[in-house]
């Protein structure tokens, strides 16, 4: 198993990442609709995606959000959403040439999609 580590990935390899991938949802049928409805300041997004992705990939520590609220709040996701987000995703992994990188991006980003699936159906329980 690969382990996030300054090995794995430079910090423009995570930006090129971080940009095409996004390119690509911006410009897709059914994802971009959803994002262009709530991001307001795309570059300080797509900065804030790439901490994201350098914690994960090379195991920085920048990112400081909490994304898992706002990706609850949105009504209406679907899991072919997430299958249509992580089929765009490894298609831009592959396109990067750094097999030890897609391989461990490719398995971050379907437990970051499992995980807000999971959430996002999970009954609420009062707290008691």
């Amino acid at each position: 198993m690969v382990r996030a580590g300054p090995d794995v990935c430079t910090e423009e390899e995570v930006e090129l990442l971080v940009r095409r991938f996004y390119a690509r949802v911006r410009e897709d049928a059914v994802l971009g609709p959803i994002f262009e409805a709530r991001v307001h300041d795309w570059e300080a997004h797509l900065q804030q995606l790439v901490d994201f992705w350098s914690a994960l990939l090379r195991g920085t520590s920048r990112f400081t959000g909490a994304p898992m609220p706002k990706h609850l709040a949105i009504p209406g996701l679907e899991w072919p959403m997430f299958e249509r987000w992580l089929g765009l995703f490894a298609q831009t992994t592959a396109e990067l040439g750094n097999p030890t990188m897609q391989a461990l991006a490719d398995e971050a980003a379907a437990r970051v999609a499992g995980s807000i699936w999971r959430r996002y159906h999970a009954p609420s329980f009062p707290i008691l």
